[in-house]
């Protein structure tokens, strides 16, 4: 007869199975047996949140920073519910997560139980898959089939939801190494035909105004992904441009890369974008954020779309040529028949592209990213640039909140490495940056982690703080406070007749006595000519800070796509300001 466990006991041979090294989460009455279990487990290490939002953006972040599966523990009903956002996040920006979830007994499921709620009902939107386990011997089974779902094809959250009893009950617990048959939605890869290589190396050879538009999809697919995708843009010489969540797969300091593009992206980018006769798509889905007026996307342009998750092509543009296979796989295929092939393409393939690099030359003198800089105020930009030259050379990793400060980050910094840059995309949640980097700094606990924050944005986790004193994550909270939910009032300013309808944060705490407070470091910086030194400070500093840095309170994040408009009809500056149509109002 096999040896029985626990259902707790079974979690935690699973997540070491699984080379689990850290859970976050939040305990409560329905996960207590699990919680009892850790004691007896300590290759698994709990990091304690203070929510459980924090707890899953904190997950999200060692996930996207490490390339593992980031996995969180809550209890029933409010743990549940309060992890949805964290979820919906990881759904959309396609991060692996595996949310442990306690449910009433059995008995009790469907009697409105104390804390219980329908959990794999309202978690089957913003999950890959999601199971109610309510046989122990199934168990072990259900856990090793969710860390499959989360980490195959395109990444995303599942949640597994434990009743209580199933926890204490015992059973088998079975694993084998081989991976599982099942799969979701199909295959994890496809089989890439010569053929479509063919295709795609052809319509590489007869365009002469390509662009290569590259987005999370590189990243998601390992580090091996970003180094192919040099490769190949080097074998080419075809301008690139990224998506907010891209940046980082290729670096951002080359002359070939045309900067991020999209509603704040750069000028030459989303011109390039609009003008290209060969728009070549890895790895990112064409959302409303990039594409603009869909119907005056990129008109002129032959598309090639190459995702993991088939539903992605065809959904907002329709594509010349749809490959659905991982980044990776493709670019190793496509470059090693390319370079059968196309022996001398960049030399001979110069002459055919030297206009459009002269043209979108001309874009670049445009200058999109300058800014008017003061030397009375610190000017956002300024601070973001400031922090970059600081700490560009120490393999920093970035996280963020949502907002302006978001964008200005993205615009002024740059990423030479995949995996450096953790941000909302999809869902833009405010509050994300804090427990992300919480997380990033657990997966790399030597390097330098900096949240680049707004005074808003991070008051919603704040309380996360508490987690990095505790266990002593020198993260840095960098602040660009301006008083103001900055997008929300430029939104307002632009949009609504200047109706700052409470975006006006009028009770702010004290960011240096608050540091202080929860037994860490407070900085404040006013004026330009103080900034470097009190960076460095921060940097310098092996505990935890916050950096509460006033900037001008006025500044509005350009250039810009107006709402309603096509993404060659850019705002660059407060001069070119215009009114935007109701349409337009209704797309932000």
């Amino acid at each position: 007869m096999p040896k029985l466990f626990t259902g707790a006991e079974i979690v935690f041979k699973a997540l070491i199975d699984q080379k689990v090294e850290y859970i976050f989460g939040y305990p409560g009455g329905a996960v207590l047996p699990i919680y009892d279990e850790l004691k007896n487990h300590k290759s698994v290490k709990h990091i304690l949140a203070r929510h459980e939002q924090g707890a899953g953006h904190a997950a999200e972040g060692y996930a996207r920073s490490s390339g593992k599966a980031g996995v969180m523990l809550v209890t029933s009903g409010p743990g549940a519910t309060n992890a949805v956002t964290a979820l919906t996040d990881a759904y959309m920006d396609s991060v692996p997560l595996v949310c442990i979830s306690g449910q009433v007994p059995t008995h009790l499921i469907g009697t409105d139980a104390f804390q219980e709620c329908d959990t794999t009902g309202i978690t089957r939107p913003c999950t890959k898959h999601n199971w109610l386990v309510k046989d122990v011997n199934k168990l072990s089974e259900t856990l090793h089939l969710a860390f499959e779902v989360a980490t195959t094809g395109r990444p995303g959250p599942v949640l597994i939801d434990i009743p209580k009893d199933i926890q204490f009950k015992k059973g088998i617990y079975k694993f084998t190494n081989n991976k599982l048959k099942k799969k979701l939605n199909g295959k994890a890869t496809s089989k890439i035909s010569n053929k479509d290589l063919d295709k795609f190396i052809e319509m590489m050879k007869s365009s002469t105004r390509p662009i290569f538009y590259t987005g999370g999809g590189v990243i998601n697919s390992g580090p091996e992904a970003s180094t192919l995708l040099r490769e190949l843009v080097s074998l080419t010489g075809f301008p690139i441009t990224s998506t907010l969540q891209g940046l980082g797969a290729y670096p951002g300091d080359d002359q070939q890369f045309l900067g991020m593009l999209g509603m704040h992206g750069t000028y030459e980018a989303n011109n390039a974008m609009h003008d290209c006769d060969l728009m070549i798509n890895i790895g990112a889905r064409f959302d409303d954020r990039i594409t603009g007026k869909v119907d005056e996307f990129s008109p002129n342009s032959k598309k090639i779309h190459v995702d993991i998750d088939p539903s992605s092509i065809g959904k907002n543009i329709k594509v010349d040529l749809a490959i659905t296979s991982d980044v990776g796989q493709l670019l190793k295929s496509l470059i090693k028949r390319f370079k059968e092939k196309n022996k001398n393409f960049l030399s001979s393939n110069r002459h055919n592209t030297s206009k459009w690099w002269e043209q979108i030359e001309n874009w670049r003198e445009k200058k999109s990213l300058n800014f008017i800089n003061s030397n009375k105020v610190i000017k956002p930009q300024h601070a973001v640039q400031r922090l970059y030259e600081i700490t560009k050379d120490q393999d920093t990793y970035i996280t963020t909140e949502v907002g302006q400060h978001q964008m200005w980050a993205a615009q002024h910094y740059k990423f030479r490495k995949p995996n450096r840059w953790m941000t909302s995309g999809g869902l833009g949640t405010m509050g994300y940056g804090l427990p992300a980097a919480i997380g990033v700094q657990i997966a790399h606990p030597e390097k330098l982690v900096v949240d680049i924050a707004g005074e808003a944005s991070v008051l919603m986790t704040m309380q996360e703080m508490s987690t990095a004193v505790q266990y002593r994550l020198p993260i840095k909270i960098f602040i660009l406070n301006n008083e103001y939910m900055g997008m929300v009032r430029q939104w307002q300013e632009l949009l609504h007749e200047k109706n700052y309808s409470e975006s006006y944060t009028a009770a702010l705490p004290d960011f240096v006595k608050l540091a202080e407070s929860y037994g860490c470091v407070g900085i404040r910086a006013k004026t330009p000519d103080e900034l470097d030194e009190k960076i460095k400070e921060m940097v310098n500093i092996n505990k935890p800070v916050i950096f509460d840095c006033v900037v001008d309170k006025s500044e509005n994040c350009f250039p810009m796509i107006p709402s309603g408009k096509p993404h060659n009809q850019m705002i660059l500056g407060p001069e070119e300001e215009e009114e935007i149509s109701d349409e337009g109002k209704i797309l932000v």
